[in-house]
C-alpha cells in the first residue's frame, strides 16, 4: 500500500521539474492524490501553523453561532396535562375533601401522582364551586387569580393558595453514556445542559464529553462541551426545552484509524474530554516505525461518501511539524496513514520476486 501523489502545474506556469517545484513549498504547484476510476482526484492540504489556526477560528465561530441559537431565554413553567396542583382555600377545610383519601395518604409507588388536583388530558381542572376551567399553558399565579374570582361568587373574599404538587407534564430525555439514562421531569427551575446530565447520574466513564447530540424540533445539534469550556463559554447557558432529547455519544464510536508504517496499527480512542490530536493517535499506535516509515509522508484522510473528502499532508521531518501534530485535532472516523520509505518498498518487491526466481532456477537445474 502506498499513497500516490502528483504535483499539478498551474495553467500559466512554465513546465518545471516536479521535485524542484515541491522543494519551493508548493507555491507554484498543487499537490493532489492520484485519481483512479473508483476514486476522484482530491487536493492535498499541507498542515502548518496557519492551517491549524484557521481551523480553530472557524470552529470557534461555529460554536458561537450554535450557542447563540440554543441559548434562548428560558420561559416560566406552564401547567400542562398530568400536573398535580395543591389548592388550599383558607377557612374552608371542607373543600379539601374534594381530593379524597389521597390527600392524607402518601403514594406507595413512584409513578403515582401526589395528593392534589390533577389536570386532565384536555388541560382542564375541576374544583368545587369554581367548576371546570382550562389551566393548560397558565402559571400557578394565574390559576390562583382565576380561582379567587370564581369562588368570589360564593364566598366573601376567599383566600386561595395554588402551588405545584407534582411536575408531570413536561419532560426531557437523556440517553447514551450517562449513569441513569431515562426521562427527566422539568420543573419551575430552568433546566440547563449541566443539570440534565447531573440528574441523569452524570457522565459515564465511556462518555465522550465533546460529542453531545441535542434533538429539538426534529433538528439535531452536536454540542462540544470541551471546546465550549476551552473558549470560555459555560454550558450552563444552554437550557433544555420540554420534549428535547439529549444523547451522550460513547468514545469508542468516535475512534480514528491509524495504519501504515506504525509499530501497532490501531483504532485510536479519544480521551475523556473527547479530544484526540494527530500526535495522540500516533502515540497510541506506538509511534512511527523508525525502520520502515517515511516521516515526510504522513497523511490524514477525512470525509465520507456523503461529504467532501479531504486529505491533509504533514512532513514530519521538521521539529515544528510535531507542534502542528500536537494541535491538529482529528475528527471521528479519520484515517491516519504513514507511508513507507522507498528502500522498504524496494525490499518488499524483492521479497516477492526472489521465491519466483528461485523456483525458476530450480526448475532449470532439474531440466538439465
Amino acid at each position: 500500500m502506498r499513497m500516490e501523489t502528483t504535483y499539478l502545474q498551474p495553467v500559466n506556469a512554465m513546465p518545471t521539474d516536479a521535485s524542484s517545484t515541491a522543494a519551493e513549498g508548493g507555491s507554484k504547484a498543487k499537490q493532489v492524490a492520484d485519481a483512479t476510476r473508483a476514486t476522484p482526484e482530491i487536493a492535498i492540504t499541507e498542515m502548518d501553523v496557519a492551517l491549524v489556526r484557521r481551523i480553530h477560528e472557524e470552529r470557534r465561530a461555529r460554536q458561537q453561532a450554535q450557542v447563540k441559537l440554543l441559548s434562548a431565554v428560558p420561559q416560566p413553567y406552564s401547567i400542562g396535562p398530568g400536573d398535580v396542583l395543591q389548592i388550599v382555600v383558607w377557612d374552608h377545610p371542607e373543600l379539601a375533601a374534594a381530593t379524597g383519601s389521597a390527600q392524607v395518604q402518601a403514594s406507595t409507588r413512584a409513578g403515582d401522582p401526589s395528593s392534589g388536583f390533577v389536570v386532565d388530558q384536555a388541560g382542564e381542572l375541576t374544583f368545587p364551586y369554581a367548576g371546570t376551567m382550562r389551566v393548560a399553558g397558565l402559571r400557578t399565579e394565574e390559576v390562583q387569580r382565576r380561582l379567587s374570582a370564581a369562588l368570589g361568587r360564593y364566598f366573601v373574599k376567599p383566600q386561595v393558595t395554588v402551588r405545584m404538587a407534582s411536575y408531570r407534564a413536561h419532560e426531557v430525555y437523556v440517553d447514551g453514556e450517562v449513569r441513569s439514562p431515562g426521562v427527566v421531569a422539568v420543573n419551575d427551575v430552568p433546566m440547563s445542559l449541566y443539570e440534565a446530565v447531573s440528574r441523569a447520574g452524570g457522565f459515564a466513564d465511556t462518555a465522550d464529553q465533546s460529542d453531545l447530540v441535542l434533538v429539538r424540533g426534529g433538528t439535531s445539534h452536536r454540542i462540544n462541551m470541551t471546546q465550549m469550556l476551552a473558549g470560555g463559554v459555560s454550558p450552563s447557558k444552554l437550557y433544555l426545552q420540554p420534549g428535547d432529547l439529549l444523547r451522550v455519544i460513547a468514545r469508542d464510536e468516535n475512534d480514528v484509524y491509524v495504519m501504515g508504517e506504525v509499530n501497532k496499527p490501531i483504532s485510536a480512542i479519544p480521551r475523556r474530554t473527547g479530544r484526540i490530536t494527530l500526535a495522540d493517535a500516533i502515540a497510541q499506535a506506538g509511534s512511527v516505525n523508525s525502520s520502515t516509515a517515511d516521516a515526510a509522508q504522513m497523511f490524514v484522510i477525512r470525509g465520507s461518501l456523503s461529504g467532501t473528502p479531504e486529505v491533509f499532508h504533514l512532513d514530519g521531518r521538521s521539529p515544528v511539524a510535531m507542534l502542528v501534530a500536537k494541535e491538529f485535532d482529528l475528527q471521528p472516523k479519520d484515517v491516519v496513514y504513514v507511508d513507507g520509505n522507498g528502500l522498504v518498498r524496494f525490499n518488499r518487491v524483492l521479497t516477492l520476486l526472489i521465491p519466483a526466481i528461485n523456483a525458476g532456477l530450480t526448475a532449470g537445474l532439474v531440466a538439465k
